[in-house]
């Protein structure tokens, strides 16, 4: 949310007024004080009578004006507020409150009111996150946990030997996708909560970026992909575990999204301070629609490939990205393929 500053229009209308009105007041009781002199010949206790019934008159007038003033002016809009930080404490974020002047006249109190309303409405779409957190790594676990009751159910009653290294193979795939989640569950949380202090270490970027395509040497193989490797020679100062991370999920993706025989070409070049890494496939690619909700948790765009993921791995990656100050942007097209480019500063002093 923009800050919204208090414009001092309404303000000063309000102190004209209350001027205005002390003036008007002055300005009768003088009038009056001269009627009356005149009239009673300057006759002093009457004078003082009179005086006293129009001083009290008109402060009677101030006071109701007054009193008006403030139940419309400041406790209307405190009573709102109060109310609706009750509702906001006791976990009820639908709250809005409407504000009592256009936006170019704000006062204090309705900019309070939009802060409310903006508190309320993120609260709101973290308590929605929060939930569909909870539903999604209740759901992932949920998975492998049944699939390893199932198999180790079977592989008790399986005589067969052939028959058993398949189920054993079946639960430990499980168990490393159980321990994978964890994991990345717990890294997540210390990224978003910016609990995960690091200290900047140089790293030879062309190395660790060699280290990370090893890691899916077999795959690769497998589905006979064309590997284009284009990486300078260089060396960044940054977060090294962070950016293996990165790197694992950028080339993993790539690898499971790229069809038998297909290319992947990865990137690497530095100017000045900037490191710019690219990760490129010509695999199914993705839409528009796709491509703007990748970096969300557990967010799977291609359901086909959800068993090789729990969809945690971009989030992870656009985690690290901001926690280091660099910058990832991803074009992408349907069935065309799809480049992830990440920009890193160095971070030596």
């Amino acid at each position: 949310m923009k800050d919204t500053p208090v414009k001092k229009k309404s303000s000063f209308l309000g102190y004209l007024i209350f001027f205005l009105t002390v003036a008007t007041i002055v300005t009768v009781a003088l009038v009056l004080f001269v009627l009356i002199n005149r009239k009673s010949n300057g006759n002093k206790l009457i004078i003082i009578i009179s005086m006293a019934i129009v001083i009290i008159f008109l402060s009677l007038v101030c006071t109701l004006i007054d009193l008006f003033r403030r139940r419309i002016m400041t406790e209307r809009p405190v009573t709102d507020i109060l109310n609706a930080t009750k509702k906001i404490a006791s976990g009820d974020f639908s709250v809005r409150l409407t504000t009592l002047h256009s936006v170019d006249d704000y006062d204090d109190f309705d900019l309070i009111k939009e802060n409310l309303n903006a508190m309320a409405v993120e609260l709101d779409k973290s308590e929605i996150l929060k939930t569909d957190f909870i539903s999604n790594v209740s759901h992932e676990i949920k998975t492998p946990l049944s699939v390893i009751r199932n198999y180790v159910g079977l592989i008790k009653d399986e005589r067969d030997e052939q028959e058993r290294k398949k189920y054993a193979k079946i639960i430990v795939s499980a168990t490393e996708r159980l321990s994978s989640l964890v994991t990345n569950v717990l890294l997540l949380n210390k990224l978003e909560n910016q609990s995960l202090n690091y200290s900047p270490t140089e790293i030879p970027l062309h190395e660790q970026l060699a280290q990370a395509v090893l890691l899916f040497e077999d795959e690769i193989d497998k589905k006979e992909i064309n590997l284009e490797y284009k990486v300078d020679d260089c060396y960044i100062t940054s977060f090294s575990q962070g950016l293996e991370i990165v790197w694992s999920n950028l080339i993993s993706n790539a690898v499971k999204f790229t069809n038998q025989g297909g290319t992947i070409t990865i990137k690497a070049k530095k100017r000045g301070d900037i490191v710019t890494v690219s990760v490129s496939d010509d695999g199914c690619g993705m839409d528009a629609e796709t491509g703007a909700r990748i970096f969300d948790k557990f967010y799977q765009g291609d359901t086909s490939h959800g068993a090789k993921g729990n969809g945690l791995g971009l989030a992870l990656v656009k985690k690290v990205i901001d926690l280091i100050g660099g910058k990832i942007t991803v074009k992408s097209q349907k069935d065309k393929g799809s480049t992830f480019t990440v920009e890193i500063k160095d971070e030596r002093a």
